[in-house]
């Protein structure tokens, strides 16, 4: 397993250990004595999702109390992940970082709490699944729109019309946050 560090402090890839043979693979997807990550608190909640080539999700977070940092990591399929810094003393705040992660990959990220958190979807039928240290709270809920100007992110061509929920659409910019 190797844990890279990326140019937003706390924001960590994580590319675990797949021992292949002819039987197919195995990997851990956590082990709590290996995945030692700065800021981490107890899994409390594991999410799972699935989506369609051309959805995206996010930008999300939850505020205060019920901030979440978030193992999170593809079992099929492809997605382009995205974290944003909203930790309002971070020399990087506001700054997204982006990475594919894949069934085929099996690269993770830890998300850490004070992070805005979303994905495009790649490829049919993918399946997404995180880890949470902290349980949803929907008072908590916000967000960041996807395509926010203040933001840049280089999101990838899907070659199709993007589905966005409209929860998701009708969020506001970073400089609307009060945080």
């Amino acid at each position: 397993m190797t844990i890279t560090k990326t140019e937003i402090e706390g924001l960590w890839i994580i590319d675990p250990g797949v021992f292949l043979d002819s039987r197919g693979y195995f990997f851990e997807t956590f082990h709590n004595q290996r995945y030692q990550l700065p800021g981490a608190f107890p899994f409390v909640q594991d999410n799972e999702a699935k989506s369609d080539k051309g959805v995206l999700r996010g930008l999300h977070f939850q505020q205060g109390e019920f901030a979440q940092g978030k193992l999170v990591r593809v079992v099929t399929g492809a997605v382009y992940d995205v974290a944003v810094d909203l930790r309002p003393d971070s020399p990087t705040f506001g700054m997204s970082y982006g990475v594919v992660l894949s069934g085929e990959n099996k690269r993770q990220l830890w998300v850490p709490r004070g992070f805005a958190h979303g994905y495009l979807v790649l490829e049919d039928d993918t399946i997404f699944s995180y880890k949470c240290d902290n349980y949803y709270h929907k008072a908590a809920e916000n967000g960041i729109r996807y395509d926010d100007p203040e933001l840049s992110i280089s999101w990838p061509s899907v070659d199709k019309p993007l589905v966005v929920s409209d929860k998701d659409l009708n969020l506001g910019s970073i400089t609307d946050l009060v945080l």
